[in-house]
């Protein structure tokens, strides 16, 4: 089925065209990653399908009933509320169901004399409780959880005001919120963009199980290879539908290119062949020819002539070292660093050798950056020794470009740090990175982050550093400036050492994966994916050498008790009640069952006699498993 529609949808603002005839099909369930260079349009396209603006033309339809959710960029919380009733307040109904049932029960005490109103209100708690299963009203507060956790909030800050946190975490916030709404649109915003590595895994696990429709715009390729069954790209204005992944899209996108290039070149071959006919008939000058000549002429003016495809433009450059190092460039021991009595990392030992190139990982303040500092000087370690190898020259690109000057504007911001380059080289260089004519005149202050993250890797490029550290180089620059620089690093001849959460970047770059967290480090070799299956081998080890000896019943019911482990106690006091209440109601249909059977019109009639057998057969079987849910919520219960 058809969720979404956009037919030939125009935007402008002011005389700035945005999106020129834009046509989209969503299908429902479908999972679309959007793309597309900075300022191409992708927020506006957001904004027009959720209904926040209006398009000048053209048409969006959705299907009637349809719920939407938007994550935008700037997600902000206001309210005084905590962490958890935000949360909370997406299960409002629930709740208000969980209420009602509370008075029902006590209504039913009351009335248990009176048959006739105790079977009234009997029946309408039966419907009430089928609502409040299926609406979750059993599992909500294990939902809350496991969403804070997957999303990074450590457990006990479900109690902190929202509006305290800072703009990330409320953005991470907003997401939980709207995934536990689960609307039948689900339209997110460079959902990863404040998520750790362990957070955007889970984010993709659980939207690639989502049951309604995913519309994400991302940078993020490996989390769009992951998720996306099919892509759009926003592109000179227009939009182009693609089947399959990022990594189908790209293919696709290149094919596409070329054939639509080779169909523009055979056509001006064609038009320059007729238009050479033409001439030739004019040249004779005799009625006939010139009617000829007339009648090709029409035709030409008929063809319908096809625009030269062009692609976005592209940052260009390459990385050199004028130098060679010795075979060991850098050689750190026993780091450790802490602030305010709070250790980031210890024991942090590091090995570099011409060539390498090592990718730094982990959760979110471990101290990555910290380190990189340390390695590069601006920052002295509380213990532990850092020793470069002969011959290094180090380039570090920070990425807060603390190294650029706000005041300064970006012809000198280069020309200062090079002053023996003459003016033509230094404008040249920030040609390859896109900044041309006056935009070399502005001041850094003024540059957006993509254009301020372009001049600090000019610098870097004219260095010719044969060691680099580089500090999540990728955060600012659009898809196809990160393909450039993954190509550039990889004909690169030096070593190099990164920070960075671009998984894909890290598959097309890194050698070595070095895996950091408080206690130390732990070295991967390969790449990110190659790294996922060692992680991935390893854990599944300790879960087998933890199950040992165990049959697979006991295995099964030891997950079980792991997985019960992880609930809250309210979520837990909450199905140990249905599982007795489930207990009782099949005792009871056991019993009916049971004196059914001792009726002469039961067991003088056979099939019927053999159903009814049947039918105390299977509830037995259902009481007995209910039991074992029971024991295992008990102690589950107990131990919380």
């Amino acid at each position: 089925m058809i969720l979404l529609t956009l037919q030939n949808v125009n935007k402008a603002f002011v005389m700035n065209e945005v999106l020129k005839d834009v046509s989209l099909t969503l299908q429902a369930g479908s999972r679309m990653g959007l793309v597309g260079v900075n300022g191409s349009g992708k927020s506006t396209l957001f904004k027009l399908i959720s209904g926040a603006m209006e398009p000048d033309s053209g048409t969006i339809s959705l299907v009637k009933g349809t719920t939407v959710g938007v994550l935008t960029q700037d997600a902000d919380i206001q309210s005084e509320l905590t962490i958890q009733q935000e949360l909370e307040r997406v299960f409002e109904p629930v709740r208000q169901m969980e209420a009602r049932m509370r008075q029902m029960e006590a209504d039913m005490a009351e009335k248990h004399g009176d048959h006739a109103a105790f079977a009234q209100l009997s029946n309408a708690y039966a419907r009430l409780v089928d609502r409040f299963e299926d609406a979750g009203g059993y599992e909500w507060p294990s939902r809350i959880q496991g969403v804070l956790a997957g999303l990074g909030f450590a457990r006990g800050r479900e109690t902190q005001p929202a509006n305290l946190l800072s703009g990330g975490e409320k953005t991470r916030l907003c997401l939980a919120r709207l995934l536990l709404t689960q609307p039948d649109l689900l339209m997110l915003d460079e959902p990863t963009n404040h998520l750790d590595l362990a957070s955007t895994q889970w984010l993709e696990d659980t939207l690639k199980k989502y049951r309604g429709t995913v519309l994400v715009i991302s940078h993020d390729r490996y989390f769009l290879n992951s998720v996306c069954d099919c892509m759009a790209e926003l592109s000179m204005k227009r939009l182009t539908q693609y089947t399959g992944n990022y990594d189908r899209f790209a293919v696709q996108r290149q094919a596409n290119l070329e054939r639509q290039l080779k169909e523009y070149k055979l056509q001006q071959a064609e038009i320059a062949r007729q238009e050479a006919i033409i001439a030739r008939y004019r040249m004779y000058n005799r009625e006939k020819s010139i009617k000829l000549a007339e009648s090709r002429e029409k035709r030409l003016e008929k063809l319908e002539r096809l625009e030269k495809p062009v692609s976005e433009q592209k940052v260009r450059f390459n990385f050199t070292a004028r130098r060679r190092t010795g075979d060991d460039v850098l050689i750190a021991r026993d780091l450790a660093k802490g602030f305010e009595g709070r250790t980031l990392f210890e024991h942090f030992d590091l090995h570099l050798r011409a060539g390498d190139r090592v990718a730094i990982i982990g959760p979110n303040g471990v101290g990555k950056t910290t380190l990189l500092n340390i390695i590069a000087g601006k920052l002295a370690a509380d213990r532990g020794t850092v020793a470069f190898g002969s011959n290094v020259d180090l380039g570090y690109y920070d990425q807060q470009q603390a190294q650029l000057h706000p005041d300064k504007d970006v012809l000198n911001e280069l020309w200062d740090d090079f002053p023996r380059l003459e003016v033509d080289r230094i404008r040249g260089v920030l040609a390859l990175f896109l900044l041309t004519g006056d935009d070399v005149f502005q001041r850094v202050g003024t540059l957006s982050g993509g254009e301020r993250g372009r001049v600090a890797l000019a610098k870097l490029m004219l260095r010719q550093d044969n060691l680099l550290l580089l500090d999540e180089p990728t955060n600012h620059l659009d898809m196809d400036s990160r393909e450039v620089l993954e190509a550039a690093l990889d004909d690169f001849e030096g070593t190099l050492l990164t920070v960075s959460h671009d998984r894909y970047f890290i598959n097309k770059v890194a050698t070595k994966v070095i895996e950091m967290s408080p206690e130390g480090a732990v070295e991967y070799l390969g790449n990110y994916d190659d790294y996922l299956e060692k992680k991935r081998i390893q854990e599944a080890g300790e879960e087998e050498a933890a199950l040992g000896g165990m049959t697979r019943t006991q295995q099964d019911k030891e997950k079980r008790r792991l997985r019960l482990a992880k609930e809250s106690a309210k979520a837990l006091q909450a199905r140990l009640a249905k599982a007795e209440a489930d207990i009782a109601a099949t005792e009871q249909a056991i019993s009916d069952l049971e004196a059914r059977m001792g009726l002469p019109e039961v067991y003088a009639n056979p099939e019927e006699s053999a159903r009814v057998a049947r039918e105390h057969r299977e509830a037995q079987e259902r009481l007995d498993g209910l039991y074992e849910l029971w024991e295992e919520l008990s102690e589950a219960a107990a131990g919380e």
